[in-house]
């Protein structure tokens, strides 16, 4: 380990820490303006443990202190927020109404677990209209897109229940998905049977997934693709794949591999009078693809942030952070995901899925 990386893990423990004790005092202070005394060694206790769930919970396979872990994180993160503004209050008010400062504070994270919960575990299906200008037989083809299950502890068969419903309902040509099928590790997948729940998925025309970053993490490519396989899902790892004569599939590996192709060798000896789809989980280089000839990319990654304020820097990061954008002639649909990572909850997105009315010819 270089000495710059040392030093920055150092700094961010000790940030962290300062964080912590910053959240934990306040909320002493608040417990001390109640009509009750609660023993300071317990609360202290209480503090230490949340605060090291969340490096615990990572490498834990118990998922109810990984739950807490990632719960705390959410409290760290809206405390920054919340907090600052409550010491202003408490300052002006000359310390008094903390007790009340506090249960407002208390009920705006309420808010945030239920709400975040609901837009967390309530897909919605946003539909979009799109025409190519290309000709192909047939006129047009209902894609069913969704990104980013995350399948593992948190997001399990009940969720993905979910999704085939959603499926049987819409009844699409085609099912693309662009990334992060699994959450890190391919073990609670199997030990939960969601291969029985994923091999409902049928459309006449394919389901065709790509790799996420998240599908790298634990290290099980090999063994994710070929669980994902034997539900007839077929996974495209920088192949190319023409459906019917009509249009081209084109599955790129995700960014976390070194070794992926590029754009131009995927597309090259490609019929480019057909309409080129591509699949590419996170959603960069968008001026890349329209130069190569890509009328359509579907993309995922991002989760719109999943928690607001995030969503600022996804929209910093991208060009395309969620829904619909045009570059050139190039279409790119971001989807905000199915399911979550970290927290199971959702402020200012919601877990969705996509449905694109593709219709070709001349507008």
């Amino acid at each position: 380990m270089s000495f710059l990386a040392l030093f920055a893990i150092i700094l961010f423990l000790l940030l962290y820490t300062v964080i912590c004790y910053y959240v934990g005092f306040n909320g002493w202070i608040w417990l001390k303006s109640m009509p009750f005394t609660m023993n300071k060694s317990i609360y202290i206790s209480v503090i230490v443990f949340l605060s090291l769930s969340m490096f615990i919970g990572q490498f834990s396979m118990f998922l109810p202190l990984k739950l807490i872990g990632y719960l705390w994180i959410v409290v760290i993160g809206y405390s920054l927020i919340l907090l600052p503004v409550a010491n202003l209050l408490v300052f002006f008010l000359k310390k008094r109404g903390v007790f009340w400062i506090g249960l407002v504070i208390c009920g705006v994270f309420l808010f945030i677990f239920i709400y975040g919960s609901y837009n967390a575990w309530t897909p919605v299906v946003r539909t979009y209209d799109l025409t190519i200008d290309k000709e192909a037989e047939g006129d047009s083809v209902k894609i069913l897109m969704a990104s980013d299950f995350h399948l593992g502890q948190i997001v399990g068969e009940k969720h993905l229940q979910r999704f085939v419903d959603i499926v049987d309902e819409e009844i699409p040509d085609i099912i693309l998905i662009p990334g992060d099928m699994i959450d890190d590790y391919i073990e609670p997948y199997i030990e939960q049977g969601m291969g029985r729940t994923l091999a409902k998925l049928h459309a006449p025309l394919g389901v065709y997934a790509v790799s996420g970053n998240h599908d790298y993490y634990g290290n099980d490519l090999k063994e994710i693709v070929r669980e994902i396989e034997k539900t007839g899902i077929r996974m495209l790892l920088d192949e190319t794949i023409l459906i019917n004569d009509l249009f081209y599939i084109v599955g790129r590996n995700d960014l976390t591999d070194k070794h992926r192709k590029e754009v131009n060798e995927l597309v090259s000896g490609l019929d480019h009078t057909k309409p080129i789809i591509m699949l590419d989980h996170q959603p960069k280089d968008l001026d890349v693809a329209d130069e190569n000839g890509i009328d359509l990319l579907l993309s995922g990654h991002t989760h719109r942030g999943q928690m607001v304020p995030a969503n600022i820097f996804t929209k910093m990061l991208f060009d395309n952070d969620l829904g619909y954008f045009q570059k050139g002639n190039l279409h790119s649909f971001v989807s905000s995901g199915f399911g979550t990572w970290g927290p199971p909850l959702r402020i200012g997105s919601q877990a969705e899925v996509m449905v694109i009315n593709l219709t070709f010819g001349t507008n």
